[in-house]
């Protein structure tokens, strides 16, 4: 299925693990040249400017590719406009093939013609259906797992995620009122079931090559089970959906539950994410956080906007005072302690810089001495035997 070597792909992880370690300070710069040099890689771009610019570059070479079609197919075929998007979806999966076999994997060329691809197929399903959602998800949503599974192409398998999310809400809307008034409910149990199935896929895993993708949209689950029963969602998405109005006084329907799921699930997070020490399910919780002191603001604004900032910045201040102090001297576990592999001693340098510039501190300069120190030539004996 996978269309790059394995051998390729093996040499890549080890790289990356030589990258880290390198990063870290466990090898040395020559160290790390030799096992570059040994071990063939793909052509690939770790900045993320050089990659996006790349991708630029890729997008342009597409569309002009596909100008060209349009150029020759115009003028001797008046049915053209009916199979377009669907030659232009050929030119992009047949450029990310021929990319492939060039050993090009997250460069930034492929980039542009897989998703480019994955965006004219979804265009020639819709001119086909005339705009069926569920068809045009479902189609999209295979094309793009295809692509994920074959090209191990990151990207590919969020828009497999977000077709997927799509196929649900529109296979509900099927249902009519009865459907639409259970999607959040619906959404919520698709989420959880995803999540668990990602995780034990994750924690099962033969080959490695797919543990981003996986990770990624195991990461997608947490948030939309989040955002599936949020009260500000659920809510605004019944006046859009169902024409419900709140009128003063009154409420959603089971808005107790939404209030206590918004409120709730954060914590969860929180604990879990403590727990399991998951970093990403605890950036997420911080998303998830903020959004739920939104939420709540929203609706009920208690406190002016200057003040309650105020406070809620001497709360946060208070509880990273406290947690650093707590953590600061742990080895093992959560800690303060830096991590030589990822670098995360930002706070720590950022701590030097701020005690540095509210002192005045600088940098110690070293100058001359005028005295010079051996032979006994100034201010005393020495081994020259003079005074």
């Amino acid at each position: 299925m996978i269309i790059y070597d394995k051998n390729i792909l093996d040499n890549e992880a080890l790289d990356d693990q030589a990258a880290a370690l390198y990063s870290g300070g466990f090898i040395s710069k020559e160290q790390r040249k030799l096992i570059e040099k040994e071990l063939p890689s793909f052509k690939k771009q770790n900045n993320i400017l050089v990659r996006l610019g790349f991708f630029l570059l890729g997008s342009f070479l597409y569309l002009s590719i596909c100008g060209v079609i349009s150029l020759i197919a115009l003028s001797g075929n008046d049915d053209f406009l009916d199979i377009c998007c669907y030659l232009f979806a050929i030119v992009g999966f047949v450029g990310a093939a021929l990319l492939a076999k060039r050993n090009y994997h997250n460069h930034g060329l492929d980039d542009a013609f897989i998703l480019g691809g994955l965006l004219t197929f979804g265009c020639a399903i819709a001119i086909t259906t005339e705009g069926y959602e569920m068809v045009i998800a479902f189609f999209v949503s295979v094309a793009a797992l295809y692509m994920f599974l074959r090209y191990l192409h990151v990207l590919s398998m969020l828009v497999f995620c977000f077709a997927v999310t799509t196929l649900l809400f529109f296979g509900m809307f099927e249902f009519g009122e009865l459907g639409k008034a259970v999607l959040p409910f619906t959404a919520m149990i698709f989420a959880a079931v995803f999540y668990f199935l990602t995780k034990r896929v994750i924690k099962n895993l033969n080959q490695q090559y797919y543990y981003n993708g996986l990770l990624l949209a195991n990461s997608f689950c947490l948030i939309l089970f989040y955002l599936s029963c949020n009260y500000l969602v659920v809510r605004e998405l019944s006046a859009e959906l169902l024409g419900t109005e709140v009128k003063p006084g009154t409420d959603i329907t089971f808005a107790f539950f939404f209030y206590a799921f918004t409120i709730v699930v954060p914590i969860l997070y929180l604990v879990q994410a403590l727990r399991t020490k998951d970093r990403i399910m605890l950036w997420i919780n911080f998303a998830v956080i903020a959004f739920t002191i939104y939420t709540i603001r929203y609706y009920h604004s208690v406190l002016p906007i200057e003040i309650g900032l105020t406070l809620g910045g001497i709360v946060l201040f208070t509880i990273a005072y406290f947690s650093i102090k707590r953590l600061k001297e742990k080895e093992s576990g959560l800690t303060f302690k830096p991590d030589r592999i990822n670098h995360s001693d930002g706070f720590l340098n950022a701590e030097a810089l701020i005690v540095a510039s509210t002192f005045g501190m600088k940098p110690e300069v070293k100058t001359d001495s005028p005295m010079e120190f051996g032979d006994g030539g100034f201010s005393g004996g020495g081994s020259g035997g003079t005074f």
